[in-house]
């Protein structure tokens, strides 16, 4: 499989306000109203996907193998939350970004993010029916 031309230095971005269904409480976990990890998580990963998919061809996407964040900051609810992905190494078709997300104040989480390139037919026809 020929992988599209990616290059260092694309970046992505991911942008919500948090919602009451965003909070940890909500999401099993934590027991506080604050933005969740696992909502940070995913919107570090749509980054990531912003700055790699959108060079693809129709017939190829991107998966994620692999992330390492830590969440550094508290974000309440009604707050603006702003991912950021840059792709920072590739290897094949193994794609490395760097991941940040700040609010409307500080840094809120950073960390490591892998992605695959894969063919989307060959991968989906490997699942079962």
């Amino acid at each position: 499989m020929e992988v599209a031309p990616l290059r260092v230095g694309l970046i992505g971005e991911s942008v919500q306000t948090v919602t009451a269904a965003d909070c940890a409480n909500q999401m099993g976990s934590g027991s506080l109203e604050v933005f969740a990890t696992p909502i940070m998580i995913a919107l570090m990963e749509a980054a990531a996907v912003s700055a790699v998919d959108a060079q693809l061809p129709a017939e190829q996407a991107s998966v994620g193998i692999h992330i390492d964040v830590r969440h550094i900051s508290a974000t309440p609810v009604g707050e603006r939350v702003t991912a950021m992905a840059e792709v920072t190494h590739i290897e094949g078709r193994r794609v490395t970004l760097q991941v940040r997300a700040w609010d409307d104040h500080e840094l809120i989480g950073e960390g490591t993010h892998i992605r695959y390139i894969i063919d989307i037919d060959h991968f989906m026809s490997r699942l079962p029916h």
